[in-house]
């Protein structure tokens, strides 16, 4: 497994990594890491791998788009020292498009967020022992969907990213895609975006997988 005993991990992005984990950055005890996927990451790393104590920061903010996160990118991520940085953003960059399209001054579209997230990679790829990028996602398996079809761009620009910069990458709209062939995603977010339980468990295990994480460890 490749987080080893006391680094840091900080867990950048938009809703679905924040899930009501304290404002600006949430860490430590109760629920300040709030009731998402970086909750259930520090779960079973602690349950898994006792002897390594590591810390867990969200630096997620509900409703953040790329541009968003990147101007408190130097706060909320370069600025906490981490060891290893993971980025999810880019559904509000997406979703704007679609429930907003008349805010023109809040849409990021493909040649700005690509450019976000390379500036968020290089603020850190020097200091850091890793970075992983997760894809953004939308939990419909229809690709011509018109919102699926325009996530999928955003997931395409984030895999050539990771493979430019030797990132981690995480492909969550693959994950869920591969799910809703058996249960629909009504079983997951009834808006399609903002996961349950099980979703939340399905991106930790997606994560962890990348992270050489050894499910049959006792």
């Amino acid at each position: 497994m490749i987080f080893e005993h006391m680094d840091r991990i900080v867990f950048a992005g938009d809703s679905v990594t924040d899930m009501g984990s304290e404002q600006p950055v949430g860490e430590g005890l109760f629920d300040s890491l709030g009731h998402g996927y970086v909750r259930v990451i520090e779960n079973l790393l602690a349950a898994f791998y006792p002897e390594r104590a590591i810390r867990i920061t969200n630096s997620g903010t509900a409703g953040n788009s790329s541009r968003d996160l990147l101007a408190r990118y130097q706060r909320d991520v370069v600025d906490l020292n981490p060891d290893w940085v993971s980025i999810c953003i880019g559904i509000n960059d997406v979703w704007r498009q679609f429930d907003c399209p008349f805010l023109k001054e809040h849409l990021v579209f493909p040649e700005e967020y690509e450019e976000n997230i390379r500036r968020m990679i290089l603020a850190v790829k020097d200091s850091v022992k890793g970075i992983f990028l997760l894809s953004p996602y939308y939990i419909e398996p229809n690709r011509a969907d018109p919102m699926r079809a325009r996530m999928d761009e955003y997931v395409e620009i984030c895999r050539r990213l990771a493979e430019e910069y030797g990132c981690r990458f995480v492909n969550f709209q693959k994950m869920y895609e591969d799910y809703c062939q058996v249960r629909h995603s009504a079983s997951i977010a009834w808006d399609r975006v903002h996961p349950n339980q099980i979703g939340a468990t399905l991106m930790a295990r997606a994560f962890l997988e990348e992270c050489g994480f050894d499910f049959g460890r006792k």
